[in-house]
């Protein structure tokens, strides 16, 4: 049923127009079956050019996106079984080793992990407990003026460390280890 309205005056109706001339319809096979008014205009016989309806240039599809790559093994976090996992949730592992890298400012936070993840490695330590303090809203372009920042940019720099092939996961502690302010880092074990 047509509602009674206004019709478009001279100059509404031109530009109307002009912007209906540089809409290009939506493709029929991108439509999902049954939305399509018409069916799909037929091929074209080989060595015949399809005469086009629109005046516009015919515009070529952007090629699908190309799916993410698969991470690398070193930066697997979900590398342990359900058994560590559990263990971990319920509280029940004793941290090897600790690190405590928490009132430091970003530079000697980031040498002390790096020295004490190594250091974890000497020593043959599998689970290592790193203080932090508890996480807070970080802007990515902080320079480390604000509380959270450590716990912000931890999981970044052992991604980019030489013990990233070292690190089997990273899980937040148990609330007798320090909860939110505090992570696990599981090391993976020794070949030998």
């Amino acid at each position: 049923m047509r509602r009674p309205g206004r019709r478009l005056s001279a100059e509404e109706a031109e530009a109307w127009a002009q912007v209906a001339r540089t809409v290009a319809p939506i493709e029929a096979a991108r439509l999902k079956p049954g939305v399509a008014d018409k069916p799909a205009p037929k091929p074209a016989p080989s060595g015949q050019p399809q005469p086009s309806k629109s005046k516009q240039p015919v515009r070529p599809k952007a090629p699908p996106p190309k799916p993410p790559p698969a991470p690398a093994p070193s930066q697997r976090a979900n590398s342990l079984d359900s058994t560590w996992d559990r263990k971990l949730t319920r509280g029940t592992v004793m941290p090897d080793y600790t690190l405590d890298l928490h009132g430091a400012s970003l530079d000697v936070a980031y040498s002390r992990l790096l020295h004490g993840l190594a250091q974890a490695r000497a020593l043959d330590a599998r689970v290592v407990l790193v203080v932090t303090g508890k996480p807070r809203p970080v802007d990515a372009a902080d320079r480390g003026t604000r509380r959270g920042a450590i716990r912000a940019k931890i999981v970044d720099w052992i991604a980019a460390s030489s013990m990233a092939s070292e690190v089997a996961a990273i899980r937040n502690a148990h609330r007798r280890h320090g909860g939110s302010g505090a992570l696990y880092v599981i090391l993976k074990r020794r070949r030998g």
